[in-house]
């Protein structure tokens, strides 16, 4: 009988190594098909699961409570699993270059449970190579197995993307590759259990994970063509969104907008890339220069901040500058590589502490990430400048009332309104008497 007639028929178990955004939507979506072992390392993470709470606001407390995923810190339960999944994370260094030790820490972990006849699928964002040639050794040494013999590996690039709640796990269609061709079916197999969209199967590990770090490099390139523009149309006197509102009324207009461009995914992948690429002798030009643009947006909105301060009268030093949002995208916890950080870093170099706003984020989580305490909303009043640096569903659902009302009073006092996310109308705002800037 093969594996995925035996995971099907409960007589086997699949395990998820990771519990974050990615891993822990899979396993709850296997747990509803087949028996699930969830594993991490983080214990705090794992208690909060257990008592069914989801901090990653990904499939909800409801879900994690009705769940039937073993949650557990306890590596030798990956034992009792033959069909193994690794989704850690994979930052990058200081240095732009790419931090593997997640996926070997997770990998020599993996490799002191594993057992003979067992399936490895790697969902980490890597540079091609990385799965056959670092992490196939670890689990040979850490096991005693030999690959392709005592046990077969894959690799399916995770595609989630972290509180879209239309483009889910399920409804997006999934990239699986395998050691050879046996490995590959039983992959496919397993995967379409829970992709209703069905798999795409690579020719090989290699193209699998070439295709994930491609197509996020071509987002990045593409969102830093706009975010040129938008620097050029700054200087212009041109309002971008009135451009791309026009340029978009062509029918193969791509849609990109100017942003900030931070998260695990768009602004890590392309390094990835890049670093192998310039292994084996080749200087990227594009993607680099890409990279540039994008991981300079943050000193270029905080550089737009202090001319409109200036502009409309206010001691720089003094202003109270209000930024709401701190995660990397709207209507998601997670904090890690939010270019927000780049604003506030350079507020403070011309002697601004920010108040920072953000009722998605974990207070821990920034205050350990970035230094910085969070606010609740209802603390806010007399400010100076409103920074709206990420567009949650609370931001965008404020009343003017309540807008106005975290201003400061008084006669002639002009409230600076930074709107990086192209949330309000300008012709209103201005209207309205805000000294206003978009991005």
């Amino acid at each position: 009988m093969r594996l995925y007639e035996k995971i099907l028929n409960q007589e086997e178990k699949i395990s998820i190594i990771g519990m974050g955004y990615v891993g822990m939507p899979i396993a709850v979506a296997f747990a509803k098909k087949v028996n699930v072992i969830g594993f991490d390392i983080n214990e705090s993470k794992i208690n909060f699961y257990k008592q069914g709470i989801d901090p990653t606001h990904e499939v909800g407390n409801d879900a994690i409570k009705k769940t039937s995923v073993e949650f557990t810190i306890e590596e030798t339960k990956l034992r009792e699993a033959k069909f193994h999944i690794v989704a850690v994370p994979t930052p990058i260094n200081q240095d732009k270059t790419p931090d593997l030790s997640p996926v070997i820490g997770a990998s020599a972990i993996l490799g002191r449970n594993l057992t003979k006849g067992s399936i490895v699928v790697y969902e980490s964002t890597v540079y091609p190579g990385v799965t056959e040639e670092i992490c196939i050794p670890i689990l040979e040494k850490e096991s005693g197995l030999k690959c392709g013999i005592d046990f077969k590996i894959g690799y399916s690039p995770e595609r989630i993307n972290p509180g879209d709640k239309v483009n889910t796990l399920g409804n997006i269609k999934k990239i699986v590759s395998g050691l050879d061709v046996e490995s590959l079916n039983e992959i496919a197999k397993v995967y379409e259990l829970v992709i209703e969209v069905g798999v795409h199967r690579a020719s090989s590990i290699k193209v699998a994970e070439a295709a994930k770090v491609v197509e996020n490099s071509q987002r990045d390139i593409n969102i830093a063509f706009m975010n040129e523009l938008a620097m050029v149309f700054d200087r212009m006197g041109i309002d971008t969104n009135e451009v791309i509102e026009a340029m978009n009324t062509k029918w193969n207009a791509l849609g990109f907008r100017p942003g900030l461009v931070g998260g695990h995914c768009i602004g890590v992948d392309p390094y990835y890339f890049v670093y192998q690429a310039e292994n084996l002798g080749y200087h990227s030009q594009i993607i680099l220069s890409g990279r540039k643009v994008n991981d300079g947006m943050g000193t270029f909105i905080a550089d737009a901040i202090i001319k409109k301060l200036i502009l409309a009268n206010k001691v720089v030093r003094k202003a109270r500058v209000v930024i709401l949002g701190i995660t990397f995208k709207e209507n998601c916890p997670d904090t890690r590589n939010s270019k927000v950080e780049d604003i506030i870093i350079r507020l403070k170099e011309y002697g601004i502490n920010p108040i920072v706003v953000d009722p998605l984020a974990s207070a821990a989580d920034a205050k350990h990430e970035y230094g910085v305490n969070l606010t609740d909303m209802s603390e806010i009043k007399n400010a100076d400048c409103l920074v709206f640096a990420v567009a949650h569903n609370e931001f965008k659902e404020m009343k003017w009332e309540k807008i106005d009302s975290l201003y400061s009073t008084g006669d002639n006092f002009e409230k600076v309104l930074i709107d990086v996310k192209g949330l309000f109308n300008k012709s209103e705002l201005e209207a309205m008497g805000y000294s206003y800037w978009r991005l």
